[in-house]
């Protein structure tokens, strides 16, 4: 039988990025089934499948809405003329048959975003050009007749585009992303200790890990000042253009020297395993990897109501959920994280919940979904 051509749209595929994650995990999940995959992107920066087609689509571009509108067209205009039997888009383009929705709904965000804002900020923000294009895209996919199926990796982002846009529930299907849990393993105490030597952090100390690039978004200020009362270590894994004021932060509060500032890593492992557990205070974040990566490693796990990551949390179980600006309910959370090497009941218990989030799992709910459409 004639494999069937599923393509899988992805401006800028590089290996750090979360929904770049759930790409490469879905292809390899996918690899062995009756289907032909390719991949409509801009820029490739991950390594290459002999068994995966490349197209790259690289329009002149000269700012961000001119970079958002020229893929958009560009890919849909490939897609038709390739006559896929399934789109499934990973950017907000109207026309292909399935979004996911790994960037959750841009106005959900945008609301949360300006909280912490003074007003004039605020009102430029909510008028800026980009983000009021990236709004009306949203609005005319879900609109557009062809699409036939959105994902989800959270019942929280299922919620937002109901009541965002009034789609239709059972078109909805919440798939988490996908962890190799034999590949994220908890550190031996021994291991533990080598890389804590490494990082210069005592064996004793209790570390928290926070992991995600753009700073803002993520919490890490949140982080920095639920440290600073305690004497826990934070590592830092991750970049942004603003990191010196976060430096400062630390600086002023007197916490600099139990915080390590790592960058960009392409191997997050050493970094969870060195950790007693995970500190993500995200002001918005649909289903951070990292979230999966870190419960496997056998880290409980802080972070918000305002991430769908939570939904895999048992309050004081396996972590914590804290509101993302409530310093004391977060500081409270830092204080009560467990040091490993003396109790990793909550870090058990959040390994054993991520275990059956494997790649066959999610190898098998994609293939049901396709499968419902094309017949």
């Amino acid at each position: 039988m004639k494999p069937y051509r599923l393509a899988i749209v992805r401006q800028k595929y590089r290996p750090d990025g979360g929904a770049e994650r759930f790409v490469s995990r879905a292809l390899e999940a996918l690899e062995g089934e009756n289907l032909e995959l390719n991949v409509i992107t801009r820029e490739w920066q991950g390594e290459r499948n002999e068994n995966w087609h490349i197209h790259i689509c690289n329009p002149a571009k000269w700012g961000r809405i001119s970079r958002e509108r020229g893929f958009a067209r560009s890919a849909r205009e490939l897609w038709q003329q390739e006559k896929f039997d399934l789109v499934q888009s990973h950017e907000r383009i109207a026309g292909c048959d399935i979004y996911r929705a790994g960037d959750g709904v841009h106005q959900r965000w945008l609301t949360l975003r300006v909280q912490t804002l003074p007003a004039w900020r605020r009102t430029l923000l909510m008028n800026d050009r980009y983000h009021r294009y990236v709004i009306e895209a949203e609005r005319a996919m879900y609109q557009a007749p062809q699409l036939r199926a959105v994902i989800c990796n959270a019942e929280m982002v299922k919620r937002e585009i109901i009541e965002n846009f009034r789609f239709p529930e059972e078109k909805i299907h919440v798939i988490y992303n996908a962890i190799d849990s034999s590949r994220f393993l908890p550190a031996t105490p021994a291991g533990r200790q080598a890389l804590r030597d490494s990082l210069a952090i005592p064996h004793q100390a209790v570390v928290l890990v926070f992991v995600g690039s753009g700073f803002d978004r993520k919490g890490l200020a949140s982080a920095i000042k639920a440290i600073a009362p305690t004497n826990r270590y934070l590592l830092v894994v991750g970049q942004d253009k603003n990191e010196k004021q976060y430096r400062e932060l630390a600086q002023s509060l007197g916490c600099l020297e139990r915080i390590r500032f790592m960058g960009v890593q392409k191997q997050t492992l050493p970094f969870y395993q060195a950790a007693d557990g995970l500190l993500l205070p995200t002001k918005y974040d649909p289903f951070p990897n990292v979230i999966l990566e870190a419960m496997a490693c056998g880290l409980p796990v802080i972070t918000t109501p305002t991430c769908g990551g939570s939904e895999f949390i048992v309050e004081q179980e396996s972590g914590f959920i804290c509101g993302a600006l409530d310093i004391n309910q977060l500081t409270q959370a830092v204080s009560a994280i467990p040091s490993l090497n003396n109790d990793n009941k909550m870090g058990e218990l959040a390994r054993v919940r991520v275990k059956d989030e494997t790649p066959a799992r999610l190898s098998q709910q994609l293939i049901t979904l396709y499968k419902n459409l094309l017949e």
